[in-house]
């Protein structure tokens, strides 16, 4: 009978550890998701306007802004690693396309070209400090927000750089079919970055640079390449971000965009990848882009106060984060059962 017992028991468990060892990680997509579900239900009875087509054509621009430096943030800190000069770094951009079309004579696409390549350089810049003379990513990418944002200040003067008349522009700042435009370049590079993560070459060494930059080092990895290359990407769509917002705003500014690498890690913590590196998965980073945006939008519409709405916005992601946290914790300890 014990025995008989025992054995049962044991199935039940092996059978539990066994769902949650193989879908653990999913369990903080499923919980966000839920998490969106609800937000939607409880706003669109209480936020008027929220469910308006107008309000949700806004929340994709809005998401596009976080989500396009946020692909290339969760490949950064899945290799261990961080980038906080990301709002500096969009800010600079569009000082930079709007100065390239206007004093520099360069034309529209000159201007673009010119501001996607440097957003490139000073990504590069950055991995290979990291890379090259072993800077913590904190401390390189730290003087970048600093440098980046002193510049786009100092070339501005503080003021908006306006854009010239240009159809292009007009496109970039507009909309493809009735769906932003931003949104439309955010869906298209999440595709691009989900397929590079999962199924490249070069997005499994991420991975194992993150979970043991020494092992893969040893294995012949070449995790400095790998690192310059993750921070010449967070540049590129840094830039990308900046080109987009000074194309909506129809102008250069070098004090837009101010704390957005916050909500950029944000979301990708949130969706489930790990600061320590070694976990995360594009999925989960765009449910949190998601998640950040609509309650950002929600607290807008609700009429609270703007500076209780960073309160609320800090304890309601530190929440999130510790449920993720918890639910990592768990499904470690089950597959180690």
């Amino acid at each position: 009978m014990t025995t008989t017992t025992t054995k049962a028991t044991g199935g039940a468990v092996s059978a539990r550890g066994g769902f949650i060892g193989r879908y653990g990680h999913r369990l903080n997509e499923i919980g966000l998701l839920a998490a969106i579900l609800i937000l939607y239900v409880v706003l669109g009875l209480t936020a008027s306007g929220f469910l308006s087509p107008d309000n949700q054509l806004g929340l994709l621009r809005n998401a596009a802004t976080i989500g396009i430096a946020a692909w290339g943030v969760t490949l950064v800190i899945i290799a261990g690693e961080i980038d906080i000069s990301i709002g500096p770094a969009v800010a600079f951009a569009s000082v930079i396309v709007a100065k390239g079309a206007t004093e520099w004579n360069l034309g529209v696409i000159g201007a673009i070209m010119v501001t996607l390549a440097m957003g490139v350089l000073w990504g590069a810049l950055a991995g290979w400090l990291r890379a090259r003379f072993n800077v913590p990513s904190f401390i390189t990418t730290l003087g970048l927000w600093s440098v980046l944002g002193g510049l786009a200040l100092y070339m501005t003067d503080a003021l908006p750089v306006p854009l010239p008349e240009s159809g292009l522009l007009d496109v970039l700042g507009g909309s493809v079919l009735g769906v932003p435009t931003a949104a439309v370049v955010m869906l298209v590079l999440f595709a691009v970055f989900a397929y590079v993560a999962k199924y490249t070459a070069y997005g499994r060494s991420v991975y194992a640079t993150g979970g043991n930059a020494a092992a893969a080092q040893l294995a012949g990895l070449n995790v400095p390449r790998v690192r310059v290359l993750l921070f010449a990407t967070t540049g590129l769509l840094s830039a990308i971000t900046g080109v987009l917002l000074a194309a909506r705003l129809g102008s250069g500014n070098g004090g837009a965009a101010a704390g957005l690498e916050f909500d950029v890690i944000a979301a990708v913590v949130i969706g489930g990848t790990a600061l320590a590196g070694g976990r995360g998965s594009l999925g989960g980073t765009f449910l949190g882009v998601v998640f950040i945006t609509v309650i950002a939008n929600g607290l807008v519409l609700l009429g609270v106060n703007s500076f209780f709405q960073d309160v609320v916005r800090g304890l309601i992601i530190v929440g999130a984060v510790l449920i993720n946290v918890v639910i990592s914790r768990r499904s470690a300890a089950t597959r180690l059962a």
